[in-house]
C-alpha cells in the first residue's frame, strides 16, 4: 500500500503601514524606499478618478517623483486613471482591463503596481495584480478614511459578482501601505463620515476607550477636524493590523470574522440599494441593528446602546434607511437574506460577531429573526423620535 507523506511549511508575511503627508513630494522617500530590487524596478500607477479631479497636477507630480527617484523606480506608462467607487469592482470588466494592461506593459513578478484611491479601486486593482503571474507586487496608497483605516491596510482584494458583495477575491498582502492624510481634505461629506463607521466597528468589539474617544469627538469629527481624523485613522488602522497579525487566522480559514461586525446587514443593504448607499453608511446601519439585537439579548446595556446610537448619529452616520421596511412575498424582511449570504460566504456555518459587553465580543451561530425585526422597529422609532424632538426645538 502506498504511504502518505504530508509536508508542512509556513510563509512569513510582513509589510509596513506608513502615515505621512505629501507622499509624492520629491523629498518624501517613503514610496521610493518601499521599492526593492537591484536597479530600477518597473512600476505603474492606477489612480482613482475621484482623486485626480480635485488635483489637476497630480499626474505631473507623480511623473516628477518617479524621475527624481529613477535609480529605484522606472515608470513604464503614464498613470492610468480609473473611475472609482463601487461600480469599478462590479463584475469582471475592470479586472480584465487591468490584467490586459499589465500584460501589455510587460509587468513581471518583480514589478510594482501602485494603486492610489478608495477601497473599491484598491480592491479591484489589487485583485487583478494578484492574478497576473500569480501575483505582482502591490503598493497601496489609500485616499479615503475608509480605505486608510480599514480596507487599504488588510490582506484582501476582490470584486462583486452576480449581485453578491466581494463574491470573488484573493488574499494577497501588499508590499506596503502609505496613508497620506492630505488626500482626506478633499473628500465629500459621505466619504469623510463613511470611514468613521469602521472606527466604531472595531471600537465597539475591541476597545471601549476608543469608543469613548469617538463619541466625545463625534461632532468635531463630523465638522472635519483633521487632527482628530488623523488620530482616528491611525488608532483604527492599528487595531485592524493587530487583529490581522495576532488572531492566528489572517486568511480567514476559520468561520469567525470579527472585523465584519455589522456587515451581514450592511452588505445586503448595499446590494438592495444598487450600491447607492455608501459602504460606511451601510455598516453604520448594520451595527445599529446588531447593537440593538445585542441589547435585547442582554449582551450590552441599554445605556451602552444609547451611547453607540448617539455617537453614530452625531458623527453624521445613519442608523436607519427605508430599505429596512422592504418585505418579500412571505412578509419577511428582505434584509434577512443577508444572513444566508453571510452563511454561504463563511462556508456553511453562520458566525456573527456581537459585542458582549462593549469593548469585547462573542461569536453567535444563529440569529433570531423576530428579534431582528424588533431591533429594526426600535431604530425606526428612535429616528422618528429624534426628528420630532429636533423639530420641536
Amino acid at each position: 500500500m502506498p504511504g502518505v507523506h504530508i509536508e508542512q511549511f509556513s510563509v512569513k508575511y510582513e509589510y509596513p503601514v506608513h502615515f505621512t503627508e505629501d507622499v509624492f513630494g520629491k523629498d518624501n522617500a517613503i514610496l521610493a524606499d518601499s521599492i526593492e530590487g537591484d536597479g530600477a524596478s518597473r512600476v505603474c500607477f492606477y489612480i482613482d478618478s475621484g482623486v485626480v479631479e480635485p488635483r489637476p497636477q497630480l499626474i505631473k507630480k507623480i511623473k516628477e517623483y518617479c524621475a527624481a527617484h529613477e535609480d529605484v523606480m522606472s515608470l513604464l506608462h503614464d498613470p492610468v486613471i480609473v473611475p472609482g467607487g463601487e461600480s469599478c469592482k462590479n463584475g469582471w470588466d475592470g479586472v480584465r482591463r487591468v490584467m490586459t494592461q499589465l500584460g501589455e506593459m510587460k509587468m513581471c513578478r518583480q514589478s510594482y503596481v501602485i494603486a492610489v484611491g478608495g477601497g473599491s479601486l484598491l480592491d479591484m486593482v489589487g485583485f487583478a495584480a494578484s492574478l497576473v503571474h500569480r501575483g505582482i507586487r502591490l503598493i497601496r496608497i489609500p485616499t479615503t478614511v475608509l480605505a486608510q483605516n480599514d480596507a487599504g491596510v488588510g490582506v484582501k482584494n476582490g470584486m462583486n459578482e452576480h449581485g453578491v458583495k466581494n463574491y470573488v477575491g484573493t488574499f494577497a498582502p501588499p508590499r506596503a501601505v502609505i496613508n497620506d492624510s492630505e488626500f482626506l481634505e478633499s473628500l465629500e461629506a459621505r466619504d469623510w463620515c463613511g470611514g468613521i463607521a469602521e472606527a466604531f466597528k472595531v471600537a465597539i468589539i475591541k476597545d471601549e476607550a476608543f469608543l469613548e474617544f469617538l463619541c466625545d469627538s463625534a461632532t468635531d469629527l463630523r465638522n472635519r477636524d483633521m487632527a482628530l481624523m488623523a488620530e482616528l485613522v491611525q488608532r483604527c488602522a492599528v487595531l485592524h493590523l493587530e487583529h490581522i497579525s495576532g488572531n492566528g487566522d489572517p486568511f480567514e480559514f476559520g468561520s469567525a470574522r470579527p472585523l465584519d461586525f455589522g456587515h451581514w446587514a450592511a452588505h445586503r443593504l448595499e446590494v438592495m440599494s444598487a450600491f447607492v448607499l455608501g459602504h460606511g453608511q451601510a455598516v453604520s446601519i448594520g451595527m445599529a441593528i446588531d447593537a440593538c439585537y445585542a441589547c435585547k439579548k442582554k449582551m450590552i446595556s441599554e445605556a451602552h446602546l444609547e451611547v453607540i446610537l448617539k455617537g453614530l448619529v452625531e458623527s453624521g452616520l445613519p442608523i436607519w434607511d427605508p430599505l429596512l421596511e422592504r418585505r418579500d412575498r412571505k412578509g419577511r424582511m428582505e434584509i434577512l437574506a443577508g444572513i444566508e449570504d453571510f452563511r454561504e460566504h463563511l462556508g456553511g456555518q453562520l458566525c456573527i460577531t456581537l459585542p458582549s459587553p462593549v469593548g469585547s465580543k462573542v461569536e453567535v451561530h444563529e440569529l433570531d429573526a423576530d428579534l431582528i425585526d424588533e431591533a429594526v422597529l426600535f431604530l425606526d422609532g428612535y429616528v422618528r423620535k429624534a426628528e420630532t424632538d429636533e423639530n420641536s426645538v
